[in-house]
């Protein structure tokens, strides 16, 4: 399995003091007192502008990040982040209307860019992933707030903070 390696700056350009992340990090505050430019190294990561990986998510691959709040219309620095494993095998996740697994019901195997237009469902209020690391996104096309999802039972989504969004289109985690 590759590690995944993330370097966090306190300012723009890769300037000010730096802390190198190699796993999931709960609250960076205590490392940096703000975080306006990063590099990942390797692998991906999902990194959230609230401590304990709350708030807006993001989904970073490898690459520079010189300036990420005006790429990625960030509004707040990252306060957390979440190394994603890379996933090997194949991918599994039903997807429900209603939360608690409610309602219609469709179970995928690969991105899904529209919930609406491919299987009529208006809403998707709760999941569970049995196989692989997944993106949900607000709108279709793979647009919009995202959220992600490890394997496991998502009751509902609502509950993990994300009240008022819908999510319409998901997509595998990919080391592509």
């Amino acid at each position: 399995m590759t590690m995944g390696r993330i370097i966090f700056y306190e300012e723009r350009n890769f300037q000010g003091r730096s802390y190198e992340c190699m796993s999931d990090c709960s609250d960076m505050s205590s490392y940096l007192s703000r975080c306006h430019s990063c590099r990942v190294e390797s692998g991906c990561f999902m990194v959230y502008d609230r401590p304990n990986y709350m708030g807006n998510q993001y989904f970073m691959r490898r690459g520079e990040y010189a300036d990420y709040m005006s790429m990625m219309g960030m509004r707040d620095c990252i306060r957390s982040c979440r190394m994603i494993p890379m996933h090997r095998g194949q991918f599994r996740m039903k997807i429900y209307e209603k939360e608690n697994f409610g309602g219609q019901s469709h179970e995928l195997n690969e991105d899904c860019d529209n919930i609406m237009e491919r299987y009529r469902m208006s809403d998707c209020m709760s999941c569970n992933v049995m196989d692989g690391h997944w993106l949900m996104y607000e709108q279709p096309h793979f647009r919009g707030k995202m959220m992600y999802l490890r394997p496991g039972e998502y009751r509902n989504f609502r509950d993990m903070g994300m009240s008022g969004s819908r999510f319409m289109s998901m997509r595998r985690i990919t080391d592509m």
